[in-house]
């Protein structure tokens, strides 16, 4: 409700104090003379008790009495504002973190809180949008430890270390939030607090327990950083249990660690659908109410979903008062207080952000810039890379993953307006010179149907004019009625709008004129005209949609699927003779969220026999052969519905690179033509072959928008590389325990006592760099001291290239189960060629050498000797450093 009141007021106040006079709301809470705090409890004395309650969901209803619209509490900027039409799509998460770049992160999250707003006030204020996905609240980000590579949303995290976790997290809070020492840009939401990563088919019924040790020294202190040092002021629950206590509606987490121990002030939000699991599927109570006066009086105060309807009958009996919510509650209406939201815009710096500030060419070359830094050089066998294009006549671009879109947005994501794949970055590095060959050469999964890129060629068209194309009717509504607010011809049906409005580019590039905007969502489309049969009696028409479709041939029905679903795949039945023309009518509409809708021929060779041996060919005619592959998050992600050889529900049974890959790398080496593997994964894969037998790899992450262009750039030499691996990348599933063990014993670096196929922040450079002048202030130590360090790194080649200077800490005497290593600084640092740089850290044991010590309550420090690390990976240290510590 106080959302609702909120931006209700705002929209009040930005139209004029008539629009205030004439509906007569001049409600304490309006006056700007008082405290935020002041304001946000008139507000709450102000609402009954039905309007209190709709304010605890996050699709929060109007309020016509007081003027406040609705308002939805859910928005999503993980890596971009996301779900919302076009906006400038970053790296995923986890490429991010393997910037090791904090200043960076920062510089990101600025551009994307600065997309938010102006999102917000061209759609919210000047159009009235209050839905999903069109509010300041943003569910980001996702500062959970990947603990395990089969859990398929840990792309979403920054890796499997607290510390780089907790650095990267908090510059990323900092630049969603901003600097305004009165309003908040936007709010940041830190998530899944706390003890949650996987497995994801489990969430909702699965208890994680973790030792008091691993809590406070894994799964905690990211938080802690966010909380405390950043200021987050929102944190989102986990669905799962914590120690037998919903993560949504735990005591030691919500109440006793969060409020208590860390001093939140903030509002907290459950994960959507979690106070419904604590009835339905912990049974942790017994019926709605209880489950919402339980989530309610342990401080979420926000429920995502609509358990909290039953607050309502839970008051009534007794279960619950009405002034214990009355904290909720303002705890909400103060958020919105501090986003400025029931303020006179002249008052709110943000709000002066105009729509043109969003998807911008500055903004795309920070993608860019990021792309570049988070690509990691894997293996690079006797100078393979960079490649010399002036001695490049033919090149072979081949893989699952070379034109495939979804290999650079991962999830989470915005629509990219100009998606530059890997093959398109190639082709635009190359120019007109160079023969550039692409083609599929394997699935990207065994028996993986790839619904978004289905590998079609768009039949020949011509409408009833005779020319060349179909007639393209839209409509606003979902069942083609009326008049098409947009008719135009088109030569191809081939669109993925994603979360943007099929006319969205054109009216921004002024193509079209506002009276022919599509909606983002209902709108129907239907195409009209005659179909050419294909000249391959062999092959098959093939539509993809997502949401509704129907298919005409000669005034037949042959498909019909008119309802609301994921993209779906489609073989069409029918006998089609060359040449011949048939009448065709398409019909398609669109629901809500994902727009993408695909129709035309798939040849009978591009069966994976067919794809193998078109690769085989290809690759016989080029000079060098460059294989995109890896993941996408169709096959890796939240609770997905997918279940192929080595993938189950989102996650993975099976770490390694999926055999159809494994066998096309293996086909292209035996040709003896050089290799460049590229990796577009979201996390960790297995490929000791390919290390073993490929001279050239490089792990991309989801790139972004822009990743295409930022790997040619690696490929060809325009950029050095210097990412790091922010995740431990075993040699096999073998490495592994049992997935749903939160026990970190053996698990991620800090723990693993085997060898890896890449070790934690390990990465490569077309540079090489030596480090020297150790010098440590002291000898010996007392926890509270300060511990001085600096040491000199030389680029010692001819090119300028990045180095990611590392400090891990070694307990070498522990009496206790200490970890391996941890790592306790980064810095990445530019050095020209020869340049010597010197770099200064600054250590405290008892912030960098502590333990958690579950009979005192309460972080100390061991005595006895430890080992200061520096180098350039986890497992590539340069420098030591013995240092006594004593009490």
């Amino acid at each position: 409700m106080k959302q609702f009141i909120i931006r209700s007021v705002l929209v009040l106040i930005t139209m004029s104090t008539a629009l205030n006079a004439a509906t007569k709301v001049n409600g304490k809470w309006l006056d700007t003379s008082l405290s935020f705090e002041e304001r946000s409890w008139a507000l709450v004395d102000e609402m009954t008790l039905q309007e209190k309650v709709g304010q605890m969901m996050n699709t929060a209803p109007a309020i016509e009495r007081l003027n406040i619209p609705s308002y939805d509490w859910w928005n999503e900027a993980l890596h971009g504002v996301a779900r919302s039409g076009y906006a400038t799509v970053f790296p995923q998460a986890i490429g991010m973190a393997a910037t090791f770049d904090t200043d960076l992160m920062y510089k990101t999250a600025d551009v994307i809180s600065t997309e938010a707003r102006a999102k917000y006030h061209q759609r919210m204020r000047e159009r009235g949008y209050t839905s999903i996905y069109y509010g300041l609240t943003y569910w980001s980000p996702n500062i959970n430890i990947f603990r395990d590579p089969r859990w398929g949303r840990g792309q979403e995290t920054y890796g499997e270390d607290p510390y780089l976790t907790g650095q990267m997290g908090m510059q990323f809070v900092k630049g969603l939030q901003g600097s305004d020492p009165k309003y908040f840009k936007v709010v940041a939401t830190p998530k899944h607090y706390a003890v949650h990563n996987g497995p994801e088919p489990e969430r909702h019924r699965f208890n994680a327990i973790a030792s008091k040790r691993d809590l406070y020294e894994t799964y905690l202190p990211a938080f802690e950083d966010l909380i405390v040092k950043a200021k987050a002021y929102s944190i989102m629950g986990a669905y799962n249990r914590v120690d037998g206590e919903s993560a949504s509606a735990s005591y030691m987490l919500l109440e006793d660690i969060l409020r208590n121990k860390w001093g939140f002030e903030g509002y907290v939000v459950s994960d959507c659908g979690a106070i419904g699991d604590i009835w339905q599927h912990h049974k942790i109570a017994a019926t709605a109410e209880e489950a919402a006066a339980l989530g309610a009086r342990r401080g979420c105060d926000l429920n995502c979903g609509v358990t909290y309807r039953a607050l309502i009958r839970a008051i009534d009996e007794g279960i619950i008062d009405e002034a214990e919510i009355d904290l909720n509650i303002y705890r909400l209406i103060l958020a919105k207080m501090k986003l400025g939201m029931f303020d006179p815009d002249d008052m709110v710096a943000y709000s002066k952000i105009p729509y043109s500030a969003n998807d911008t060419d500055s903004n795309s070359k920070v993608s860019l810039e990021m792309a570049r830094e988070s690509v990691v050089l894997l293996k690079n066998a006797n100078q393979t890379l960079p490649l010399d294009k002036n001695k490049i006549k033919t090149i072979a671009v081949v893989g699952p993953n070379a034109d495939n879109i979804d290999s650079l947005v991962g999830n989470y994501n915005g629509t990219p307006s100009n998606p530059i794949t890997v093959l398109k970055g190639i082709q635009s590095a190359l120019g007109d010179n160079v023969n550039v060959i692409y083609l599929p050469g394997s699935e990207l999964a065994q028996g993986f149907i790839d619904t978004e890129n289905p590998g079609i060629t768009a039949p020949e068209y011509t409408n009833d004019k005779g020319e060349k194309g179909l007639t393209a009717q839209y409509f606003n509504n979902r069942e083609l009625n009326g008049t098409p607010v947009l008719t135009r011809t088109e030569d191809h049906i081939d669109y993925r709008w994603d979360e943007a409005s099929p006319t969205e580019k054109e009216l921004a590039q002024g193509i079209i004129t506002p009276e022919h905007t599509v909606n983002k969502d209902n709108f129907s489309i239907r195409w009209t005209g005659k179909l050419a049969g294909p000249a391959d009696p062999d092959s098959k028409l093939v539509m993809c949609s997502d949401d509704g479709c129907r298919v005409f041939i000669d005034g037949q029905k042959v498909l019909e699927d008119w309802t609301s679903h994921a993209t779906t795949y489609y073989e069409i039945n029918h006998n089609f003779e060359p040449g011949k023309q048939y009448d065709l009518k398409i019909e398609y509409f669109e629901g809500q969220a994902q727009a993408r809708v695909a129709f035309g021929w798939k040849a009978a060779s591009d069966s994976p026999d067919g794809m193998m041996a078109k690769a085989n060919a290809a690759a016989e005619k080029a000079d060098v052969i460059v294989v995109v592959g890896g993941l996408t998050a169709k096959l890796e992600g939240e609770e997905m519905l997918v279940n192929y050889p080595g993938f189950k529900g989102g996650d993975r049974t099976d770490i390694s690179l999926p055999q159809p890959q494994l066998e096309l790398l293996k086909a292209m080496q035996k040709t003896g033509k050089p290799v460049v593997f590229v990796m577009l994964t979201g996390s960790a894969i297995a490929c000791p072959w390919a290390q073993d037998n490929i001279p050239a790899i490089l792990c991309g992450w989801y790139p972004g928008q822009n990743g295409g262009q930022a790997i040619a750039d690696i490929i060809f030499g325009d950029y050095n590389p210097a990412g790091r691996l922010p995740v431990t990348f075993y040699r096999s599933t073998d490495q592994l325990g049992e997935f749903d063990d939160y026990n970190m014993d053996g698990k991620t670096y800090r723990y693993f006592k085997g060898k890896p196929l890449y070790a934690f922040g390990y990465g490569l450079s077309y540079s090489t760099f030596k480090y020297s002048d150790l010098k440590v202030n002291k000898k010996k130590a007392r926890p509270g001291d300060t511990i001085k360090l600096s040491f000199k790194v030389t680029n010692t080649s001819s090119r300028s290239g990045d180095e990611v200077v590392q400090l891990y800490i070694s307990d070498l005497d522990s009496e206790l189960a200490m970890p391996v290593k941890q790592l306790r600084k980064f810095q990445r640092l530019h050095l020209k060629a020869g340049e010597t740089k010197k770099v200064n850290m600054t250590i405290k044991p008892i912030d960098d050498m502590r333990y958690y010590e579950p009979r005192l309550e309460s972080y100390t420090v061991e005595p006895g000797e430890f080992e200061l690390q520096i180098g350039s990976a986890s497992d590539n240290i340069k420098l030591k450093y013995t240092i006594q510590i004593k009490n």
